[in-house]
């Protein structure tokens, strides 16, 4: 799968319609840590990871089924989309609602995204575009609540590291980065409880 390195995804997908179904092996395989950083940016209230991380591969699989090369939209950003729609389906599932508010979703990605991913978004009516302002004053906030111990494992964790990986490189035990993780969540979710009662 070398050669496939020197081309572009989209160059890949024509490829892929043409026959060369071992590609589709091979973007799934190139974009799992896309999927792993979509999940751990995501909260589930309840939920595992895993199952996140499971969902965004479902949507990485439809998202390399359903892509258009001729789309103005490069595959990786379409790719973005799709995992983080089957992900964000999860938690409207869990939650046993039509419509999920916006207060129930916590996003804790830094990525930047095209103008496209809001415009396809809203593709959807059911759909929750949090604009990047939204999003950079929401993680100033967060910011504010934690620690700095918690701030440097929140930025391990949402990095892909589970909190053994995370006590190793900080010296810490994995029991004492499990409590940070779950102290974290905590004050994520009372942060989310007190912003839900402030805007009733």
């Amino acid at each position: 799968m070398d050669e496939y390195q020197t081309c572009t995804d989209e160059e890949l997908i024509v490829r892929l319609r043409a026959g060369e179904n071992v590609i589709s092996d091979y973007l799934m395989e190139k974009y799992k840590d896309l999927v792993r950083r979509r999940a751990n940016a995501m909260y589930l209230i309840g939920g595992e990871k895993d199952d996140l991380i499971q969902e965004g591969m479902i949507g990485l699989f439809k998202a390399v089924r359903d892509y258009q090369p001729d789309r103005k939209t490069s595959f990786q950003t379409f790719a973005g989309l799709c995992i983080e729609r089957q992900i964000y389906s999860a938690i409207q599932g869990s939650n046993r609602q039509k419509h999920l508010p916006l207060n129930t979703y916590v996003s804790l990605s830094a990525e930047e995204e095209e103008n496209t991913m809001g415009e396809q978004w809203a593709e959807n009516p059911e759909a929750i575009v949090i604009d990047r302002e939204n999003v950079r004053i929401l993680e100033e906030e967060i910011k504010k609540l934690l620690s700095p111990l918690e701030n440097t494992v929140l930025s391990y964790y949402l990095d892909g590291y589970n909190y053994v990986q995370i006590g190793e490189i900080l010296g810490k035990s994995p029991k004492s980065m499990d409590n940070a993780l779950q102290r974290i969540r905590t004050k994520i979710r009372n942060y989310r409880e007190s912003r839900k009662k402030y805007t009733k």
